[in-house]
């Protein structure tokens, strides 16, 4: 597993693993070259021998102490292997580079996957978006992530510390949580 700084050379392949995923609600082309383009955005890859298995992007405006995560999307035959959660990292991680407090997203309400996924990391919920994803009149989950609380967490797990999340404990995960689902549907996607 690679994890790198996506590219605008990655977006006929990110587009298709977007179009797979996402088959009512897809981002278009522009949309997306747009996000890989922002200066708020960073987007990731996950590849492996060449071949794009997932993609992910945070907005963080320069000087926020909030930000989002735009998605997080692993190709079928590769969710349950902990590339969603690396993937996750990842974004967090720049997250708090950039010095954000707060990390925000939505979820699909019908995706338990991504939900326990967020939920192992330090999200919790603090809303609903009524019939937010169209046309499925799917509700949206809003999840909020203490940044600070997160990086602590990880820091004394890497010092030894007992974590506040018993899956970093142990080094395991539950299925839900190793999916690397995205949160954005039902089969897989998170989208803002």
């Amino acid at each position: 597993m690679t994890i790198r700084t996506a590219t605008g050379d990655d977006l006929a392949a990110i587009m298709s693993l977007e179009r797979a995923s996402f088959p009512t609600d897809a981002w278009s082309e522009a949309m997306m070259r747009e996000e890989l383009a922002s200066p708020h955005g960073w987007y990731v890859v996950d590849e492996e021998a060449g071949r794009l298995l997932g993609y992910a992007g945070l907005r963080a405006v320069a000087g926020a102490r909030d930000a989002d995560i735009q998605t997080i999307t692993i190709t079928e035959a590769s969710r349950g292997r902990g590339r969603g959660r690396s993937l996750l990292r990842a974004l967090l991680t720049e997250a708090s580079r950039r010095q954000v407090t707060d990390v925000f997203l939505e979820v699909r309400a019908d995706n338990p996957v991504a939900q326990a996924l967020y939920v192992s990391e330090g999200f919790a919920e603090i809303g609903r978006k009524p019939r937010y994803y169209q046309p499925d009149d799917v509700d949206a989950v809003v999840m909020k992530l203490d940044l600070r609380g997160w990086r602590a967490a990880r820091h004394g797990a890497e010092a030894g510390e007992t974590p506040r999340d018993p899956a970093l404990a142990t080094g395991e995960t539950d299925a839900a949580a190793a999916a690397g689902a995205d949160p954005r549907s039902s089969a897989g996607g998170v989208c803002t």
